[in-house]
């Protein structure tokens, strides 16, 4: 009798094989850019044949969008999450500006900044860039209201304020990819003095968070 044990492959459900895929597309997109999710490729990182993945996603650039929106909303949920049971507005917001700069931020940006390059020339992918940002917008603008509601934050209009950070945020990591070790400390705090003023918050609010 043979000593070694043949493995059982585990046949797993469409929905949940499609997940896998998507997952391992999301990953390669975010270390190495949306460029490399191909049909082959995620094969090769599941270990399955192409014929597999096509199965799922006929098309490489349905497969490529649905990276970008996966990787973009997983870091979304990190940053802002929707359920907030503990802290105050304050603290929450001083949390995502706390994960949302310096290098560990690096990997999202440069998807970003890949994405939008790409959307330009990809419909399937410009719709999923317009979605994320949309839900950016409504995250933000929600922790927004919920500190003017504590009385916390000032402002009038909520939704210009959050797309006023996000659009700093925005403009901060389009430099990603190049060296920042020279970059003023005035500009590197800016997506934190647009918040403070804007919310009425007094310097320095925002600057201290635990993660």
């Amino acid at each position: 009798m043979s000593s070694s044990v043949q493995r059982k492959r585990i046949r797993k459900t469409p929905e949940a094989r499609r997940a896998e895929i998507v997952e391992a597309a999301a990953r390669v997109a975010l270390t190495e850019g949306l460029e490399c999710v191909t049909l082959r490729r995620i094969a090769e990182e599941l270990d399955v044949r192409p014929g597999l993945i096509s199965h799922y996603f006929p098309s490489a650039e349905e497969l490529v969008a649905e990276a970008f929106a996966t990787a973009a909303m997983g870091e979304l949920d990190a940053l802002l999450p929707a359920d907030r049971p503990d802290g105050t507005p304050t603290h929450h917001l001083a949390r995502y500006f706390a994960l949302s700069t310096g290098e560990a931020y690096d990997d999202i940006s440069r998807l970003w900044i890949n994405a939008r390059h790409l959307s330009r020339y990809r419909p399937l992918l410009r719709e999923k860039v317009a979605h994320m940002e949309l839900a950016s917008d409504d995250r933000l603008e929600g922790l927004i209201r919920d500190g003017v509601a504590a009385g916390e934050f000032r402002t009038d209009d909520p939704r210009t304020t959050a797309i006023q950070i996000l659009v700093v945020l925005d403009g901060l990591g389009a430099h990603a990819n190049t060296d920042r070790t020279d970059r003023p400390e005035a500009v590197t705090r800016m997506a934190l003095t647009t918040a403070e003023r804007e919310l009425g918050l007094p310097s320095g609010s925002l600057g201290a968070a635990t993660t």
